[in-house]
């Protein structure tokens, strides 16, 4: 009777082991018990992150294993992905941009009397995603018409409710120039020679110190808006240190437009925003002082291309033709002062020993032909003008491979190790830096 008894007290604790505890209650991890997780919000058992998990006191047990629903039924428990973090509301310019919204905010920058400055518009696209911070500039130059038009066709197709990430637009950088039809700041200066600027620095160190601290260093990611400069028309192109991996894998974003290795000066706003970790460009596109379509429909598509490759937002259009890469590039200057004619068009293909253009002096009737060093293709001109010696007419490029670029960018990055300095030049220099500068470079 006693060996029955005791069988069955062994029978009802194998039972009492083999199940989970009361319906109403189980043990957690410190041996306390609580209600029990519903099938589907199982709580987690603590695990040992360099190997598999255990209990947190004492042996395992089934008690500390229960089984959920899922392998009650024989089905195995599907993984549920973690959340994305959500978006917060856009800290800019001592304003807030609620998620999934689009503004218009203004920057100042400190440049004028205080009491009759206007503040410069900025573009706001804030998304309800994740995402990268994208910004673009124009108008660093005022006369730089193409970039303005650019910036307003693309943010004002955006729907930010359907946008990953943030685009930041400022149209008209340099509100002054734009409004005298000028390249330069009121005070002559050159804008883009003076990033990151100085806040106690000359008047355009100022205003560059202010866009850089109050706008780029927001950025991710910047794409500055340029065209050519002194009656030159460039082909739409992107300028970028191919030199630089992460800068060669952001050209590539853009499709099919083309890209010229053009290592930045030092007082260029993408030189500035490189050395602090934003990965910069320069989009050229077309002339000054006009507004050019074709160019402007160019550079959106290419802006358009690049959010989607960026996984910001869908394109309407999308652009994968082969991108054509320019590593080695040279202004072709005239050897005279006169009338120039040119014999080609952006964009063409020319043969070594071609004739580009024709410079003839209008009294003399003497001329001199400007003509091609080298097989390559017209990326920059100068339009049908007086000209004189030295001038900058044609700028031909010689086209490399993909592999060759990223072979070239391995190599300097295994010469030498990024190495900007600390110093802050403040562009206070800019007008010795700019004086060596060939003025056909007109970024």
């Amino acid at each position: 009777m006693t060996a029955i008894l005791n069988r069955t007290l062994i029978a009802l604790a194998l039972v009492a082991l083999a199940s989970p505890l009361a319906a109403n209650e189980s043990e957690d991890e410190d041996g306390r018990h609580t209600a029990p997780a519903s099938a589907d919000q199982a709580a987690p058992r603590p695990e040992d992150p360099d190997g598999p998990p255990v209990a947190a006191d004492g042996p395992e047990d089934d008690a500390d294993q229960a089984p959920t629903a899922a392998e009650d039924t024989g089905d195995t428990a599907t993984e549920v992905p973690a959340t994305p973090d959500p978006v917060a509301p856009l800290e800019l310019l001592g304003k807030t941009v609620p998620v999934g919204a689009f503004d218009t905010l203004y920057w100042t920058p400190d440049q004028s009397f205080r009491s009759i400055a206007t503040p410069v518009p900025v573009l706001v696209a804030h998304g309800t995603r994740p995402g990268p911070h994208l910004c673009l500039t124009a108008a660093v130059h005022g006369d730089e018409l193409n970039g303005i038009e650019m910036v307003r066709r693309l943010m004002y197709e955006l729907e930010p409710d359907e946008l990953a990430g943030t685009v930041v637009g400022v149209p008209i950088v340099n509100l002054d120039g734009f409004r005298n039809g000028s390249r330069y700041l009121s005070d002559r200066r050159d804008l883009n020679r003076y990033f990151p600027g100085r806040k106690n620095g000359s008047a355009a160190s100022r205003v560059a110190y202010s866009l850089f601290e109050n706008i780029v260093r927001h950025c991710d990611y910047l794409v500055d808006l340029h065209t050519g400069s002194q009656k030159r028309v460039n082909q739409p192109q992107l300028r970028a240190d191919l030199e630089n991996p992460q800068v060669v894998a952001f050209a590539k974003h853009f499709g099919g437009m083309t890209v010229l290795h053009s290592p930045s000066s030092s007082g260029m706003l993408r030189a500035a925003a490189v050395d602090e970790g934003i990965v910069a460009v320069t989009m050229e596109a077309g002339g000054p002082n006009r507004l050019e379509d074709d160019a402007v429909d160019y550079g959106v598509q290419a802006l358009e291309t690049l959010l989607e490759n960026l996984d910001m937002r869908k394109a309407s259009r999308f652009w994968g033709a082969p991108q054509p890469v320019f590593y080695e590039s040279e202004w072709i200057r005239a050897a005279q002062g006169g009338i120039l004619l040119s014999e080609v068009e952006l964009n063409e293909q020319v043969k070594k020993g071609q004739i580009l253009g024709t410079v003839t002096d209008p009294i003399s009737n003497t001329g001199s032909a400007i003509i091609a060093p080298y097989d390559g293709r017209v990326l920059g001109m100068a339009v049908n003008q007086v000209v004189h010696a030295g001038f900058a007419a044609y700028r031909i490029g010689e086209e490399k491979s993909a592999e060759e670029v990223e072979a070239k960018a391995e190599q300097a990055q295994e010469q030498s190790a990024s190495d900007h300095g600390e110093g802050d030049n403040g562009g206070e220099a800019a007008s010795a830096d700019q004086a060596d500068r060939p003025d056909g470079d007109t970024e």
